[in-house]
Parts: structure tokens; sequence; C-alpha cells
């Protein structure tokens, strides 16, 4: 390792792409409020039942550095990645790119053909990154989740959603 002028040093690390576990919610705090990390529970049930696969890339110590999910059953003959998250310091390193690829070889496994997703429309960065991947958008809709507010109250999120998907064969 050397450092450049700036002071500033590369480190390559290899991570690890997984099934994401109840042991590593702790450890996804990162990713959201007590709120959100319920329903990643809840969703770890639903991949233990076949009907979702849970994906965490990690560092070579295990701890998940990014996470997300394909549900196979949200659009027909279609795999649909949802709660992608990147841990905020990482972001722009490569790692949702890693979590994306990962996941559409999940739904390739499954015999499908097609992956689908839904961006905010108040989210370019995210944007982006899917058409870079090859993403192509769709469709409109509204959407809705529940989030925990700074007091610890739930209320409804509401926003809208670009739908996009990618041919995968």
């Amino acid at each position: 390792m050397s450092l450049s002028p700036a002071g500033v040093a590369e480190v390559v690390l290899p991570v690890l792409v997984r099934d994401l576990t109840s042991a590593d919610l702790p450890a996804c705090a990162w990713s959201g409020s007590p709120t959100h990390l319920v329903h990643v529970a809840h969703e770890l049930e639903r991949a233990a039942a076949g009907e979702v696969d849970y994906l965490a890339v990690c560092t070579p110590a295990g701890l998940p550095v990014a996470i997300g999910g394909v549900d196979y059953r949200a659009a027909a003959g279609a795999g649909t990645l949802w709660q992608l998250a990147v841990l905020p310091a990482l972001q722009s390193c490569g790692l949702g790119t890693v979590l994306i690829r990962a996941a559409e070889d999940r739904i390739r496994s499954r015999g499908l053909r097609r992956a689908e997703l839904g961006v905010e429309e108040g989210n370019p960065r995210a944007r982006a990154l899917y058409e870079r991947l090859g993403y192509v958008a769709f469709d409109t809709r509204p959407d809705s989740w529940d989030v925990e507010t700074p007091d610890g109250s739930v209320r409804r999120y509401e926003t809208m959603c670009t739908l996009m998907r990618k041919d995968l064969t």
C-alpha cells in the first residue's frame, strides 16, 4: 500500500456474497430503523420458505456491508429486487453492483429470465446505477411502507416509484 500525495490510500478487500441470516441482523443496523430490521427478519422467514432470497455482501470478517432481497412472487416470470442497501460509508465503491449481479444470478438459477425493481423517483443515484447495469424503465406506480420516526413511532411513507426491468438472457 502506498499513499498518494493527498494522503489517500487504496485498499482492496475481497467480499463474499451469501445468504443473510438472523444472526446478521444486529450488524445491519446501518440499513434502517429497528422497524426496518423487523421487516427484514420477516423476509428471512420467507427466505426459509423459498419465496425469496435475501443476500448479504460481506467483508472478510463476515460483516454485511450491502444487503438486499429477491422476491419470486411479486411479478410473474421475474425476480423482483427490493430492500437494496449499502453501508453509507461504502456507497459508490461497487458493492451495489456486486449485490445486484449476485441477485441476478439467483434469479437465473431459478430458471427466470427477467429481473425487476422499483426505484423512488427522488433517488437519481440509484436509478443511474440500475441504468448502468442495463435496467430500463417501463412504468411508474405509487408505493408505501412503514417507517420509524426518531421518536419511535411508526408512520406510513408514501412515494412514487419508477419500475425498471432487465432481460437476463
